[in-house]
């Protein structure tokens, strides 16, 4: 009964779009999107998925586009500021006339704008969040599909972890006061034993550092400290961790382990706190030797030597902004020729796809009722060199 209400919801969307009229953006040569990612602000570690993406689009292109169409892709800074973006998209939609939205970066950012596009009926498509708020709200908002994994699953994962490896963990956990840090807090509560954690101290993505939290949950004897924190908090953590002579398994939400931040962290602490810290991924390191001869890898320094030489090739967001474009190439293809934004959720929500960009094993799949394309991920153990893989795929929708 529940599908079938949220199928007859989905077909009451895409039959609203009134028949025989363009939509903005589309040409018989082009379609144009846009959105919003962080050149600067608090996470700016962020932002270079959106040139990332732009490298993608452009090889496309090079190579004859998408149904005799070029892809342009117009983004734009924010500063991870909502108000930003609810400004920025406004004038992505009503200036710039572009036929989507896409990859906007941000679980506030996402949400502020999420009313607005969907009472548009503007597609807001593969966006760089993974909250429940947003991937749990299909019914409401069908226009409205995110890109990453389920956070709440994420921190599920962990928790089933903790209790087939160590059952008996005493958990602290740093959480971002968001519904991302949230989300993370949930899941992990969910799958881990009554009274395993015995602390909890959010921040606010405004705080200029977090040691006042770390002490706090230092002083819980918890032997587990879980961060689910955004970059720059997550190596203030590792750091203030080791200042402390705080020698806990960490655990790091998955947005905060590219090989930079970690590699920050790792020389602050002269790698006693980043040695053995575990997270979760799903895509491939090009900054990993086991994938130097992948031919995704390869053809990912290919496209950023050619569209993106000031880039750095070992940036794992300018990777992911590559494999979130290559969804988005995609579903423009499923879409077809007559591309019209209905057309285009309609193939977004109806995906099934292995992505050359993800690890072996997993795919993409969305469905009517389904909105977290990522279905499932791996753990990974960090040796202060490289994350190594722990374990086979996991269910990562929680």
């Amino acid at each position: 009964m529940r599908r079938a209400t949220l199928l007859a919801a989905l077909a009451a969307a895409l039959a609203a779009v009134p028949a025989g009229l363009a939509d903005p953006g589309v040409t018989p040569t082009s379609v144009k999107i846009g959105g919003t990612v962080p050149l600067s602000g608090e996470a700016a570690a962020f932002g270079s998925v959106g040139p990332g993406a732009k490298a993608y689009f452009d090889y496309v292109n090079a190579h004859g586009g998408v149904n005799g169409r070029k892809i342009e892709y117009v983004y734009y800074d924010d500063a991870y500021d909502p108000a930003q973006t609810v400004k920025l998209t406004r004038q992505l939609v009503e200036q710039d006339q572009v036929f989507a939205i896409f990859d906007t970066v941000g679980t506030d950012n996402n949400l502020a704008i999420r009313p607005y596009l969907n009472q548009l009926k503007v597609p807001q498509l593969f966006v760089a969040d993974g909250s429940d708020a947003l991937g749990k709200a299909i019914k409401q908002y069908p226009w409205t599909i995110p890109g990453l994994m389920s956070y709440s699953g994420e921190g599920a994962i962990y928790g089933r972890y903790l209790t087939q490896t160590k059952p008996k963990a005493k958990i602290a956990v740093l959480y971002e006061n968001t519904e991302y840090g949230k989300d993370l807090l949930r899941g992990l509560e969910r799958t881990v034993k009554k009274g395993g954690i015995v602390a909890r101290e959010s921040y606010e993505y405004t705080d200029a550092d977090v040691s006042s939290h770390i002490a706090k949950l230092k002083a819980s004897g918890a032997d587990t400290f879980m961060v689910f924190a955004t970059p720059k908090f997550a190596i203030q953590s590792f750091v203030f961790a080791d200042k402390l002579s705080w020698r806990p398994q960490i655990f790091v939400s998955a947005i905060s382990i590219e090989p930079t931040i970690m590699s920050i962290a790792r020389i602050a602490t002269g790698g006693r706190a980043t040695k053995n810290a575990i997270s979760t991924a799903f895509l491939k390191n090009p900054d990993d030797p086991l994938w130097d001869k992948d031919s995704s890898v390869v053809l990912y320094r290919q496209i950023m030597k050619k569209y993106l030489p000031s880039g750095k090739e070992t940036d794992v967001y300018n990777f992911y902004g590559m494999c979130v474009a290559w969804t988005m190439v995609e579903t423009l293809k499923k879409a077809g020729r007559n591309l019209t934004r209905a057309s285009l959720l309609a193939a977004a929500r109806s995906l099934d796809l292995t992505s050359p960009f993800l690890l072996p094993k997993l795919s993409l799949r969305t469905s009517a009722t389904v909105n977290f394309p990522i279905a499932q991920v791996k753990i990974y153990k960090y040796n202060n060199a490289q994350w190594v893989v722990q374990t086979g795929p996991l269910d990562a929708r929680g």
